[in-house]
């Protein structure tokens, strides 16, 4: 691997990692604390996140308008980075590496309670996200989370289950193989 190869690399973490900690920033509540219960429940609405089509599909579903998105269609097409078909629904082998690597930094708290992991911002991440908020390109994403927020904020499971129900054509994929948008 080149120095190239590699910071490309380290670019596509830090990308991802700034849109988890607006996700986590979202859900944290007015001071930030609240955790998202469960690895499942944050991958599933990265998902919805990280490919817009499916977030305006599944608003049209619960019967919201996704005009509120602002949607562009360049976004219809493209994400920037590809998600996987896994056992449990749409899946980015590298979950479990940028959550490392947001706890490493101190951005992020973990407890794992049973068989659930509560993930939640540390002040730091908080400071963080609050600066990513206000840049202008991430503006779509902090909507977006806002949106995930007010009528999307269930259970693991349940969204597990109404992307499954909703989306079948993921389903049909192999597993492991891309998602396309």
């Amino acid at each position: 691997m080149n120095l190239f190869e590699l910071l490309y690399i380290l670019e596509q973490n830090e990308i991802h990692m700034a849109r988890l900690l607006i996700l986590l920033r979202s859900f944290g509540g007015k001071w930030g604390k609240k955790s998202i219960n469960g690895l499942t429940k944050l991958v599933k609405l990265d998902f919805l996140l990280r490919y817009p089509n499916y977030l305006e599909k599944s608003l049209e579903v619960i019967n919201v308008s996704p005009k509120k998105m602002k949607i562009k269609a360049y976004e219809k097409k493209g994400v920037e980075s590809k998600m996987v078909r896994f056992r449990y629904g749409p899946w980015d082998p590298r979950y479990r590496h940028f959550i490392n690597l947001l706890v490493a930094k101190g951005l992020t708290n973990i407890d794992i309670k049973g068989r659930t992991i509560y993930i939640n911002l540390t002040d730091k991440g908080i400071e963080q996200a609050d600066k990513l908020i206000e840049i202008d390109a991430f503006k779509d994403i902090t909507l977006r989370t806002e949106i995930l927020k007010e009528y999307f904020d269930r259970s693991g499971t349940y969204l597990k289950d109404f992307i499954y129900q909703n989306f079948p054509e993921i389903t049909t994929l192999s597993l492991w193989e891309a998602i396309e948008p």
